[in-house]
C-alpha cells in the first residue's frame, strides 16, 4: 500500500474511532494498488453496534478537503473525493452481520436467504485489513467464518452449479438462434457461476469481480485442464466461433460438476 493511501486510511479510521457506536473499521483490498490504477479506491467497512452520526455531520467530520460528497438513500454509504482519490465508507450493522453468519453456521434451513447475495460480504469480513477494533468483535466473527461447516459449502456449491447449468442452456439456445446479445449475457453468467462453484468447492469466499480470474486459478483443487479451458474461453480468438465456445463451455461445466471436494 502506498504511504499516501495509508495516511488517508489511518486518518479516517481515527475519525471513526471517536464515534462510540463504531465497533470496527476495516480496509478493503481495493486500496492496495497504486493510486493511478483504475481499480483503486479507498473503501472502508465501518461496523457499528449503536447509532452513528447522520450524513451531514459525517461529511463535516471527514474534513475540509472532502469534495463531491454523496450518501445513499439509506444513509449507509458515503462517497466522496479527497483530491482525485475516490473514497467510499460503507456502514454495516454488527447485529445484521451476526444474523447472516448465524444462517451460515447454525441456521442452514434459512440458507436460501443468502444464496443469491453470495459470500462476498463474508470475504470482506475475513480479508479486510483491521484499522480499528474496539472490543475484539471482528476476531470472533473471523473465527466463526473460519469454522463454517461442510454443509454450508456443499449447499452453496450445488446452488451455483445449478445456475451454471442454467446459463449453459442459455448459451446453447443463443447459439442456435445466432443471438449475439443473449450469448454474451449467458457467457458472463456461465463463467461467473462456474468460478463460484469452484470457490465453494475450495471453501473460499467469493472475492470482488476483478479478483475472480486470478484467485480462481490459484485454488488448490481445480478440474483437469481448467486453466487452459478458461483462458481459451475468455480469449477473443476469431477461430472460436459461438459453436466452438459453447462446446468448450460444456467441457468446463462437466469438469466443475465432476470434480470432488
Amino acid at each position: 500500500m502506498k504511504y499516501k493511501t495509508k495516511l488517508l486510511a489511518d486518518r479516517f479510521a481515527g475519525t471513526l474511532a471517536q464515534w462510540p457506536g463504531v465497533e470496527c473499521v476495516t480496509l478493503n483490498e481495493a486500496a492496495l494498488p497504486d493510486t493511478l490504477d483504475p481499480y483503486f479506491a479507498l473503501i472502508l467497512d465501518v461496523f457499528y453496534s449503536a447509532p452513528i452520526p447522520g450524513g451531514e455531520e459525517r461529511c463535516a467530520r471527514y474534513g475540509d478537503d472532502v469534495a463531491a460528497f454523496e450518501t445513499s438513500s439509506q444513509n449507509m454509504k458515503d462517497r466522496f473525493l479527497i483530491g482525485n482519490l475516490p473514497v467510499r465508507l460503507e456502514y454495516k450493522s454488527t447485529e445484521k452481520i451476526e444474523e447472516l453468519i448465524s444462517i451460515a453456521d447454525t441456521r442452514l434451513d434459512q440458507l436460501w436467504l443468502i444464496k443469491d447475495s453470495g459470500t462476498y460480504g463474508f470475504y470482506r469480513l475475513a480479508q479486510g485489513e483491521i484499522l480499528f477494533s474496539r472490543n475484539g468483535w471482528i476476531d470472533g466473527i473471523r473465527r466463526r467464518l473460519l469454522n463454517v461447516g461442510d454443509q454450508f459449502w456443499a449447499e452453496m456449491r450445488a446452488f451455483h452449479q445449478s445456475k451454471m447449468e442454467h446459463f449453459l442452456g442459455d448459451l446453447g439456445a443463443a447459439c442456435q438462434q445466432g443471438d449475439d446479445f443473449h450469448y454474451l449475457i449467458a457467457s458472463a453468467g456461465f463463467i461467473k457461476t462456474a468460478c463460484l462453484a469452484l470457490f465453494c468447492l475450495n471453501r473460499h469466499f467469493e472475492p470482488s469481480h476483478r479478483a475472480y480470474y486470478k484467485q480462481v486459478l490459484a485454488l488448490p483443487v481445480l478440474p483437469e485442464s481448467f486453466r487452459a479451458q478458461i483462458e481459451t474461453f475468455l480469449r477473443g480468438d476469431p477461430d472460436m466461433d459461438m459453436d466452438r465456445r459453447f462446446s468448450l463451455a460444456k467441457l468446463i461445466a462437466r469438469g466443475v460438476v465432476g470434480i470432488g471436494g
